[in-house]
């Protein structure tokens, strides 16, 4: 498992080059309903990178992890989709409830696993 710096450079890295080429190529995500719809999951991608970086940033502060970086991440990806075309902000409003969904539900079982892992120990 990466640390919190590591992770948090690599989110950032990675949501510049998603970003950088989501700019580059929204003429072509815009141009059918299957590209749109892509344009949307890509977005929620920016969503998820961005949550990542934000709850790395907070745990490096020592500050919680609450709803607020959820808002934020959310707020930009639909900004960045909203480039793109509308029907992109739905879609990556979809993609990245969906995307939470799974990512808190993964998170609930990696930390039931280390908390049992820390009892027998």
């Amino acid at each position: 498992m990466a640390g919190s710096g590591s992770s948090m450079l690599t989110s950032f890295l990675l949501f510049t080059v998603i970003l950088s080429l989501q700019e580059m190529y929204r003429g072509k995500l815009a141009s059918s309903e299957l590209f749109t719809i892509l344009g949307g999951f890509i977005s929620s991608l920016l969503f998820l990178v961005l949550l990542t970086f934000i709850g790395n940033f907070q745990e490096s502060c020592g500050m919680r992890t609450g709803w607020g970086a959820v808002i934020v991440a959310e707020a930009v990806a639909l900004i960045a989709a909203s480039t793109v075309h509308r029907v992109c902000i739905t879609t990556c409003f979809l993609f990245s409830a969906g995307l939470l969904y799974e990512l808190n539900k993964f998170s609930s079982v990696a930390l039931s696993k280390s908390e049992s892992r820390a009892k027998r120990h």
